[in-house]
């Protein structure tokens, strides 16, 4: 017998001692996942957690927390093109302090609402509707 073929079997010796094992390790990181509950979740090994938000959102469930453009930055932004008509998103990026990236987010989901539209490059405030008597 070759020294590569005792190694070779040396290894699925150990292996299959060990897979019990790791099976048991598995079970019971399950058990303390779900004793946990709405605490902290179990820490898990390296890789993407169970019920990762990819996996949350494919079933297309509610979105859970803010409705998007609805925070403070969104204020502040539909304030700006209030003040500025056709102002862009990166000058907004620029007096708001904050990269643009959140920009491109927030501006569709304000024009989504109806309170801006886009012209060109620039932005403009929708004129506010009023509130129809109850």
């Amino acid at each position: 017998m070759s020294v590569v073929e005792d190694v070779r079997k040396q290894i699925d010796a150990r292996l299959k001692e060990l897979k019990p094992l790791v099976a048991e390790y598995h079970e019971l990181e399950a058990m303390a996942s779900r004793l946990q509950g709405a605490g902290a979740p179990a820490r898990r090994g390296p890789g993407r957690p169970r019920g990762s938000s990819s996996a949350r959102r494919s079933g297309g469930g509610a979105r859970r927390g803010r409705r998007r453009g609805s925070g403070t930055r969104a204020a502040e932004a539909l304030d700006l093109v209030k003040a500025s008509p056709g102002i862009t998103i990166p000058e907004l990026a620029e007096r708001m302090g904050i990269k643009q990236n959140y920009l491109y987010r927030v501006m569709p989901a304000l024009a989504e609402d109806g309170r801006v539209s886009r012209e060109g490059k620039g932005w403009h405030a929708r004129e506010e509707q009023p509130a129809a008597p109850a």
